[in-house]
């Protein structure tokens, strides 16, 4: 498993994931960059993703669905804020209805992923910031930490693949 850390800082309103990786910083960059790859790794194992419209500009927005075991299908979508290529990336994540619009009912995080070299590799530093308190339990509550644990663990497939 690639993720060597969760902190869970209700205090901060935080959820930082960091995982290492023996990849290049150039080819984990990919994963995010490319949305085959994206797809490929993007939600739990048993949830897959499929994005629709993938604009990792300023601005820009990535939006996708995630295809569950009894093929229900649930949404969600990036507003981009910031990218550096090939070391960072920040952006809004939110929940999408059937129609493919945000969610006003559900909650947004404000994510920060940060690639930097480290032992030879590269380590992602994944942080969420929540609105409130309700919100991030309200999301730990839905399975967020376990299925971003879960997502970053097919990382390492992929980069061994490419």
């Amino acid at each position: 498993m690639t993720v060597t850390s969760v902190d869970k800082d209700l205090d901060r309103l935080t959820l930082t994931v960091i995982a290492d990786f023996t990849a290049p910083v150039e080819k984990v960059w990919q994963l995010w960059a490319d949305p085959r790859q994206l797809e490929r790794w993007w939600g739990p194992p048993t949830y897959p993703a499929t994005v629709e419209e993938h604009d990792l500009t300023p601005g820009g927005e990535v939006r996708y669905f995630m295809t569950g075991p009894e093929g229900e299908k649930f949404g969600g979508w990036w507003r981009v804020a910031t990218v550096t290529p090939p070391t960072a990336l920040e952006f809004t994540d939110g929940f999408s209805g059937p129609d493919g619009k945000p969610n006003p009912e559900m909650p947004t995080t404000a994510v920060r992923m940060t690639l930097s070299e480290h032992e030879g590799g590269t380590r992602m530093e994944l942080r969420s910031v929540f609105d409130a308190r309700e919100q991030m339990e309200q999301l730990a509550e839905m399975g967020m930490v376990e299925g971003l644990g879960q997502s970053i663990g097919q990382m390492d497939d992929l980069l061994v693949a490419a």
